[in-house]
């Protein structure tokens, strides 16, 4: 004879409330039912789970039903907060997006608000991670990667371009002598990302001047960091323009020579899944960043 799973979540909900007609009432059954699939869980198992003595919860159990009602009971505790937690994160509603730490923080997360403010009825959930395998499984709708794409067993479309150029804070600009040319850097202090897309030596072979030492200077693994470093006085920084623009727009960095960029084209990605059909939530999410990235980020 099969596991006879309604008499166990009646004896759950019997254990959990300590009362036959409040298990009733919890399950929307009559208490008959209950007192039935009682009978029925004792019949299978062999044992007594109820004790003929009454005790203060109007309803005592035996050593066996103690055992067996706690674990049943938190058994289907868990699987309530299973199945809620699989209705959450796959619900029409709900789309999920992987992407950089830097790309979230200085991009994606300020402008999050327009996005509910243009589709109040989407939730979404953002996933600090910089892998590709993370799209194999079912948590993630959509990706967006910084770097030199396509990448294999996924499906890959170019994003957004990128410049970079030097930025660097107020007080370094002033300290500095208010530099406007590459060969101004000379002797200065240069902030590195760890990104061999956003490289100085690039910006150099460019720009010059051929002497300026690409080699000093601390270095930082995230965008982010590179920017906060610059923020706070510590060097010239060769920035992302998109993730560097807030802050020259509030004026927390200077962006001291206007003209020498370095063009990073399909410098970020939006990355999906292969082998699985794009939900209608993530479609909509995918359209709206692109009319972010066309619009939002104008070169100054």
């Amino acid at each position: 004879m099969k596991m006879p799973l309604n008499a166990l979540r009646a004896f759950a909900t019997v254990y959990a409330h300590g009362g036959i007609r409040s298990a009733a009432r919890e399950l929307d059954i009559v208490h008959s039912s209950v007192s039935r699939h009682l009978a029925e869980l004792e019949a299978w198992l062999g044992v007594r789970l109820i004790s003929d003595a009454a005790g203060r919860r109007g309803i005592t159990f035996t050593p066996q039903g103690e055992t067996l009602g706690r674990v049943a009971m938190a058994g289907f505790r868990d699987i309530e907060r299973a199945v809620t937690a699989v209705q959450e994160s796959r619900s029409g509603r709900s789309v999920t997006i992987s992407t950089a730490p830097s790309f979230a923080a200085r991009w994606l997360l300020p402008r999050l608000p327009r996005l509910e403010q243009s589709h109040p009825h989407l939730e979404v959930s953002v996933v600090v991670d910089q892998k590709i395998d993370n799209l194999q499984t079912g948590d993630i709708d959509l990706a967006i990667r910084m770097g030199r794409g396509p990448w294999p067993d996924v499906h890959c479309e170019p994003f957004m371009d990128e410049i970079l150029y030097p930025v660097m804070s107020p007080a370094r600009f002033e300290a500095s002598g208010q530099p406007t040319q590459p060969s101004d850097l000379l002797g200065a202090r240069l902030v590195h990302d760890r990104d061999p897309h956003a490289s100085w030596e690039a910006w150099r072979q460019l720009h010059g001047p051929a002497s300026l030492d690409v080699s000093a200077g601390p270095r930082f693994s995230s965008s982010d960091l590179v920017l906060r470093a610059a923020v706070q006085g510590q060097g010239v920084a060769l920035a992302r323009h998109r993730l560097a623009l807030d802050d020259i727009a509030s004026g927390a960095l200077v962006r001291p020579i206007k003209n020498a960029v370095v063009a990073l084209e399909a410098a970020y990605w939006i990355v999906l899944p292969l082998h699985r059909n794009v939900r209608s939530g993530a479609s909509t999410v995918i359209t709206w960043l692109k009319e972010q990235a066309t619009y939002s980020d104008t070169v100054i």
